[in-house]
């Protein structure tokens, strides 16, 4: 019999390193990514079967699918799936706005989708802003831990938040808030569940992208192969094909 030792000895230097190519290779698809998410849409939610859904979920499974690495997926309160992928290896959060601060915490995958970040009003209430300025004066809501509203409390808002982004739908519909800062998708998203219209975006105060934040632990073979493949998908078709299906 042969011992592992004398095999190697025995391999020319080409196949060694094919070798460890392929190592390498096979240790970039044995390692599993604990994907976490939060209610979140149309980007990502629960349908009636309890089963994940969503724009930025299609696209995240479909990418992990074509390029060969195993996960898992799980939705959770937001403020706990950020401190999951934050804080455990292996463990990544979408869908994530990609921002200066968040930056240099996570390695990231993306761009998966674009959520500009508007103000909502009642049609009915007319009101008119063309700067973050304009909306100082008024009631604003907002959606606590969300990027939207850490944003502009940074720009000295003082807002009114929820726990839960839909409850600004139904304050917005009783005027207990004038604006209702939140995404340009997710805003009429939310409002059409809680049965509620008559709502219009009065001001785009920020082009944001959303992305996949992994733990900055992760192994930079994972990151690339996933980003790599993300493009592929996005010249191929792949994407618009799966956000039509939500339009």
């Amino acid at each position: 019999m042969f011992s592992s030792n004398r095999i190697l000895r025995n391999l020319t230097v080409p196949s060694f390193f094919v070798l460890i190519a392929l190592s390498c290779v096979h240790s970039v698809h044995a390692q599993t990514i604990h994907l976490k998410t939060e209610t979140y849409p149309p980007f990502n939610m629960n349908n009636e079967d309890e089963k994940i859904i969503g724009i930025s979920t299609e696209i995240v499974e479909t990418l992990f699918e074509r390029s060969g690495v195993e996960y898992t997926m799980e939705l959770l309160p937001w403020q706990r799936a950020f401190n999951m992928a934050l804080e455990e290896q292996n463990t990544a959060v979408f869908s994530t706005t990609r921002t200066a601060e968040r930056e240099p915490k996570f390695k990231w995958v993306g761009p998966l989708v674009q959520n500009n970040w508007v103000f909502l009003a009642r049609e009915r209430n007319d009101i008119e802003i063309s700067s973050l300025d304009d909306a100082k004066g008024l009631k604003v809501g907002g959606y606590q831990g969300d990027a939207v509203a850490l944003f502009l409390a940074d720009q000295g808002f003082d807002l009114d938040l929820t726990p839960h982004d839909s409850l600004n739908a139904r304050k917005l519909a009783r005027d207990r808030i004038d604006l209702w800062a939140t995404g340009h998708l997710l805003g009429p998203y939310q409002a059409s569940l809680e049965g509620l219209s008559g709502f219009e975006p009065v001001f785009t105060f920020r082009e944001t992208i959303m992305a996949i934040a992994m733990n900055i632990n992760t192994p930079d073979e994972i990151v690339d192969r996933l980003n790599s493949e993300l493009q592929a998908m996005r010249a191929s078709g792949v994407i618009a094909e799966i956000e039509a299906r939500y339009q």
